[in-house]
């Protein structure tokens, strides 16, 4: 009997350590309305899901960790243009993270060729609109309760089984996209206005390349501008970058990385380099660190913007801005009628006015304080480093 008994407990964990499939669609409910049905026409395929599951299995992120199958499944499995493809959901909790993984299938089997990351849990399952890179361009996955899909220049995608046909997507310029969303019991009156930013096809992994974009005002805020700077390692966007533990990941997603709420302000009209004057600007976007700045100095002579790495909101904002020649620092605060900002004494002020003060970038290290009532907020700044 105890020799039966043993063998009986040690059947149990054995059994559940067993390979298992992915599943095919995923399970996330909208009422009755399944949201991420199997989709294409290799779904049903089991010798292509096992092939999948296999791929999946041996993926590893860029810090090592590994999807955890029984939480992801498989969005997509067809043939496009003739090549095989699969789209998977993957949920790598040691990072606490979404991972969208594109998947091109050769001879049965199948190879991870796109790796994004949305560090946002569980996001990718609860969206309706996903990225899918392919050799005719970039095309999107939308969940079952999108009625219609708007791409660049508010042109209908048509769709054939969730994916959509190929959008005119360039490689390091912003566009919207837009998808009607049906009436559904967590949305009773639908949604006809469902807003997205694509930051480009020249955007890389492991970076996401959809901005949720409810107000339309980050479209309007990157209007003339280079996605491509932004997201390099002074821009904006990848100035950031993720530490995990004590060390920073440099193949990670930036920290810097936006998410969603991407808005702009115009600081007014500064003449630097006794140039026209030209507008000064502060960006502003959310992500999953907290709120980031940076800001954006417009040529009066349309020629290209040069933008600022990226600050973590504060009450006193101090940002690099490489002009050309002369590197500057730029001192932004929310002016009120008690705050008064404090420089080093003898430091030359290109522009000073409530609320900003433009600088030359400092030989060394000095601080600046802004008072207010309550308060006294203090900031360094140290000369940049060349790369």
């Amino acid at each position: 009997m105890l020799t039966a008994l043993l063998a009986a407990t040690a059947c149990g964990p054995v059994a559940d350590r067993a390979p298992r499939d992915l599943r095919v669609g995923y399970d996330s409910l909208d009422g009755t309305l399944k949201v991420w049905p199997p989709r294409g026409d290799l779904a049903a395929d089991a010798a292509a899901t096992s092939a999948i599951t296999d791929a999946v299995r041996d993926w590893r992120s860029p810090i090592d960790d590994r999807a955890h199958l029984p939480s992801s499944g498989i969005l997509f499995s067809g043939r496009v243009d003739g090549t095989p493809i699969a789209l998977v959901a993957a949920d790598v909790p040691g990072e606490s993270a979404s991972w969208l993984l594109q998947l091109a299938g050769d001879g049965g089997r199948y190879a991870v060729t796109r790796a994004t990351e949305y560090t946002d849990p569980g996001y990718l399952v609860y969206s309706d609109v996903l990225p899918v890179h392919t050799a005719d361009g970039r095309r999107y996955l939308v969940s079952a309760r999108v009625q219609q899909l708007l791409g660049p220049q508010d042109r209908a995608l048509p769709l054939t089984d969730g994916l959509s046909a190929p959008a005119d997507v360039p490689a390091c310029t912003a566009v919207g996209v837009t998808a009607t969303l049906r009436a559904t019991e967590s949305l009773p009156r639908g949604r006809a206005a469902d807003r997205l930013l694509d930051l480009g096809t020249g955007t890389t992994d492991p970076r996401y390349p959809l901005v949720r974009d409810e107000s339309g005002a980050g479209r309007r805020a990157l209007t003339g501008l280079d996605t491509c700077v932004l997201a390099g390692e002074r821009g904006p966007f990848g100035s950031i970058p993720r530490r995990i533990g004590d060390r920073d990941a440099p193949r990670a997603v930036p920290t810097s990385w936006p998410m969603a709420k991407l808005t702009v302000r115009s600081l007014g009209e500064v003449a630097l380099g006794g140039g026209e004057p030209a507008e000064l600007q502060q960006l502003s976007w959310d992500t999953d660190a907290g709120t980031m700045t940076s800001v954006v100095y417009r040529p009066a002579d349309g020629s290209a913007p040069v933008v600022s790495p990226a600050d973590r909101a504060t009450p006193l904002q101090t940002y690099h801005l490489p002009m050309p020649g002369q590197p500057l620092v730029v001192l932004s605060w929310r002016a009120t009628r008690d705050s008064s900002l404090s420089v080093p004494p003898g430091t030359p002020q290109l522009v000073e006015r409530p609320g900003l003060v433009v600088i030359p970038e400092p030989t060394r290290t000095q601080t600046y304080s802004l008072a207010n009532t309550d308060k006294t907020h203090y900031r360094s700044v140290s000369p940049r480093r060349p790369r």
